[in-house]
């Protein structure tokens, strides 16, 4: 048996070895099979569509991915998704971040979707004209029904300071449209000096930006909720047949799992428009996430999954084996827990016509999961949190104790989230010395 077939077997006896004093417990067989796969998809970078659900992905992103929630992710994804316009619009949905990892992510926090959308026009004055036209009229006609709510839209950069409400907000951060803001198309504010300002939907639109809507929907079956984003990659077609992305940047597809084989034309035009050192770029992006989320927002459980995908897309296989497992620890299902708690405050208050019976389904399938996960003194005060939450539901003037109650569950559960984590990752002396590297550049 050579080097490179034994590698796997050597890699596992490790893994057993740290997982077994950090109290992990793995799926031997599993992880055997996945370092095994990993091996045989060293340096290939191609594309894999499985013929029978029609899904297509990165040879990486696929080894992730299980078609048990394939359903439901299409179901959400008829809501989120935008429509081709022939000769127009052509567009690519796909699952991303947790979701497109539902194979190893038992718990995961939001349902993310991540759509490339080609516009065909003249020019790019054009492009990003119909682009704000598609986008509006998306969230128009999805701002609410009985089992969804339109939370925001992300669309342009502020091009100045200014005050809104009782917020500020910086020059060339993004703009968040409420609902009520996208109707009027407009946003109207004030300078630090006191002058009023307006900025419309059309002014937005000359520099796109980064695209993203936010949802809350429910699912009467299973009786919770989540939150469903569609980030939108967006590029103009010109005349001759150039691709250019709008935001300046043609994201990478190593973190996607598309959900149609029709979608294979579209993605096979813009993929081959990738920069040659788009995963560079892309372990680059989320290392300095991960040292934000080391040293700024602490939240191991991010540092966790984004290490994942900087391991397994580098060749740190044992490592990101390692880390697999992690993800489906029964605890890990507070990560979940802490993202819907969030969730439930949103739909409440911005006035969803979503049931308040789902609300209340959703409360009561937290607690028991927070019962399910802990026990003692930690169980008690998040599940105490959740029973003040759960009863300002039906109190439409307890919109103040509701969101007082979901703060406090949330620093609560995060708190639980990052012990956990922290404890398992530097249990790991190569996973800790690596987190170490990012501590050291403070």
């Amino acid at each position: 048996m050579t080097d490179t077939e034994n590698k796997p077997a050597i890699e596992i006896s490790r893994i057993l070895e740290s997982a077994k004093r950090l109290g992990v417990q793995i799926n031997e067989a599993a992880a055997i099979q996945w370092l095994t796969s990993m091996a045989g998809l060293k340096n290939n970078d191609e594309i894999t569509i499985d013929s029978r659900t029609g899904v297509f992905g990165h040879n990486i992103s696929m080894l992730d991915f299980s078609e048990k929630e394939l359903a439901y992710f299409r179901r959400i994804g008829k809501l989120v998704e935008f429509a081709d316009i022939p000769g127009q619009v052509e567009t690519a949905l796909a699952l991303s971040g947790s979701a497109a990892q539902s194979k190893i992510q038992s718990y995961p926090g939001d349902c993310d979707y991540f759509e490339r959308v080609n516009i065909i026009a003249p020019t790019r004055k054009e492009a990003c004209r119909i682009l704000g036209s598609i986008m509006r009229d998306k969230a128009l006609n999805t701002l609410q029904g009985p089992t969804y709510q339109l939370i925001e839209v992300k669309y342009g950069s502020f091009e100045e300071d200014m005050i809104i409400g009782e917020k500020s907000v910086k020059a060339n951060t993004p703009i968040a449209w409420r609902p009520e803001q996208i109707r009027a198309e407009k946003i109207e504010g004030f300078r630090p000096d006191g002058t009023s300002i307006t900025v419309t939907w059309q002014q937005a639109g000359l520099n796109p930006g980064w695209c993203k809507l936010d949802w809350v929907v429910a699912d009467p079956l299973r009786k919770n909720l989540a939150n469903a984003s569609n980030m939108l990659d967006v590029t103009w077609e010109g005349p001759h047949g150039d691709i250019i992305p709008l935001d300046g940047y043609l994201d990478p597809y190593f973190q996607e799992v598309y959900l149609e084989a029709e979608s294979v034309p579209i993605f096979s035009k813009l993929a081959q428009h990738v920069s040659a050192n788009a995963l560079d770029r892309y372990v680059e992006q989320l290392e300095h996430e991960v040292q934000k989320y080391l040293t700024r927002d602490k939240n191991y459980g991010k540092v966790a999954k984004r290490m994942y995908n900087i391991f397994r897309l580098t060749g740190r296989y044992e490592e990101a084996a390692f880390l697999r497992e992690l993800f489906d620890e029964p605890a890990t299902i507070l990560y979940q827990v802490w993202s819907l708690i969030r969730t439930i405050d949103d739909t409440y208050s911005s006035g969803s016509i979503i049931a308040h019976a789902e609300l209340t389904a959703a409360t009561d399938r937290l607690i028991m999961d927070v019962i399910k996960a802990l026990e003692g003194d930690q169980e008690s005060q998040i599940v105490s949190h959740l029973l003040k939450l759960r009863d300002a539901l039906s109190r439409p003037e307890a919109e103040d104790i509701l969101t007082a109650e979901a703060e406090a569950a949330r620093a609560e559960v995060i708190n639980i989230v990052n012990n956990f984590f922290y404890a398992r990752l530097v249990g790991m002396p190569t996973i800790k010395n690596y987190m170490d590297g990012f501590t050291r550049l403070q």
